[in-house]
This record gives structure tokens, C-alpha cells and sequence, in this order.
């Protein structure tokens, strides 16, 4: 599969492959092109196997236009638009190895149901912390 074209919108970017199909991703797993101007994710080059902004210094591969995973889940929405959260220190609170939290955050690996609502469960206690403050 090979992406011919490429648009955004608010929260997505859309791509187009030679057999006309449309497919899109989450920004919020491409935090340099949601933060970019639209002159900036304007200028993008298509290589062998994905697309490269030179000046965001950011690659997609074509392949990942085909993942199962475009919409982050709950759980990696909440870290991944609260980078001020220390996502090792918030493990530890919790009782849970660092590393894969942070393998459940990136799509690395996948959390049954119940290990995800006890970590959104832990979001929750954090937050209702923080308001009683």
C-alpha cells in the first residue's frame, strides 16, 4: 500500500492510497504535526515507504495508515495530552512497571480490559486528588 495524498483536519490526518481508498490517524500520536501550521504539514515529501516533513523532522509510515489502532485509546489519550503527567512516577504510585505503562501508551502493547480500567480507575483517584487540594 503506497499513500498518493495527504489532508488534515482538527484532529486527524487522511491519506489516500493509489487504489482510492481514504484511511486516517489520530494527530495525538504525532505530536509535532498537531502542533504544526497548515504551511508546515503542507510540506511533506513521499518516499519509499511513508511521508517525511523535513522541517518537523517527522515520518509516517505507509504502513501505519493501516493499523487497527488509528484512535488512541482512552488510556493513551489521557497520557498522551497530559505530557506534564510522569508517566514512570505515575506508575510507581500505582504499583505498575514503568516501562509498560509506557508500552501500553504507545501501542507497544495492549492492556486486557480490566488492567485499563484499573489504571483509568487510578486517572480518576489522581484527579479527584488533585480537585480536593
Amino acid at each position: 500500500m503506497k499513500i498518493k495524498e495527504v489532508w488534515f483536519d482538527v484532529d486527524n490526518i487522511f491519506g489516500r492510497d493509489e487504489e482510492d481508498r481514504v484511511y486516517k490517524q489520530s494527530l495525538l500520536w504525532y505530536p509535532r504535526l498537531r502542533q504544526a501550521s497548515d504551511d508546515e504539514r503542507d510540506k511533506y515529501t513521499f518516499g519509499l515507504d511513508g511521508i517525511h516533513w523535513r522541517g518537523l523532522d517527522e515520518d509516517i509510515s505507509f504502513e501505519s495508515f493501516e493499523y487497527e489502532d488509528a484512535e488512541p485509546t482512552a488510556l493513551q489519550r489521557f497520557f498522551l495530552t497530559h505530557k506534564e503527567i510522569n508517566v514512570a512516577e505515575f506508575a510507581r504510585r500505582i504499583g505498575m512497571n514503568p516501562t509498560l505503562l509506557r508500552n501500553y501508551i504507545n501501542g507497544f502493547k495492549k492492556p486486557s480490559k480490566e488492567r485499563e480500567q484499573e489504571i483509568l480507575n487510578h486517572i480518576h483517584q489522581l484527579g479527584e486528588e488533585m480537585t480536593a487540594a
